[in-house]
């Protein structure tokens, strides 16, 4: 897409594996620029919610970035631009997100889950869920005090 003509008014959420003690060197994010017309990193590792602890985390530490990934949807969404889900392989992180924001504003993330091509990732769906709830009620309120 990036070579053969990206589509216009289009925000990326990119997902691509953080840095690792290992050794070993993640890919790194694609390059949007000039291509997108708003971009949201996450470097967040496609992990299971029974080996977050192996691995010293917890559903509350993985993926700090879920309510700023909230507030991005919701403006970008505000701004009449299409939403596009990236990840290395397009089948777990991003399928999740995708999931997750047609749940939250169509409810039709049951899609997602349905085809057989992809693999969402349980723990980022329900992240990015709990974050667009969080943000919709928090905007439910702010419109109730104005």
């Amino acid at each position: 897409m990036l070579r053969n003509g990206f589509p216009p008014r289009t925000a990326v959420i990119s997902f691509c594996d953080p840095p690792s003690t290992d050794g070993h060197a993640p890919t790194p994010p694609l390059d949007y620029t000039g291509a997108a017309a708003r971009v949201f990193t996450v470097a967040v590792r496609d992990l299971d919610l029974s080996v977050l602890p192996d691995v010293g985390l917890t559903y509350d530490t993985y993926l700090p970035e879920a309510d700023a990934l909230a507030a991005f949807i919701y403006q970008a969404r505000a701004d009449g631009l299409d939403i596009l889900c990236q990840c290395e392989y397009g089948q777990s992180r991003s399928a999740a997100c995708a999931a997750a924001i047609l749940e939250h504003f169509d409810g039709t993330g049951i899609s997602i889950f349905a085809d057989y091509r992809y693999y969402p990732n349980q723990v980022v769906y329900h992240k990015i869920m709990d974050a667009l709830t969080r943000y919709g009620l928090s905007e439910q309120h702010h419109a109730k005090k104005l």
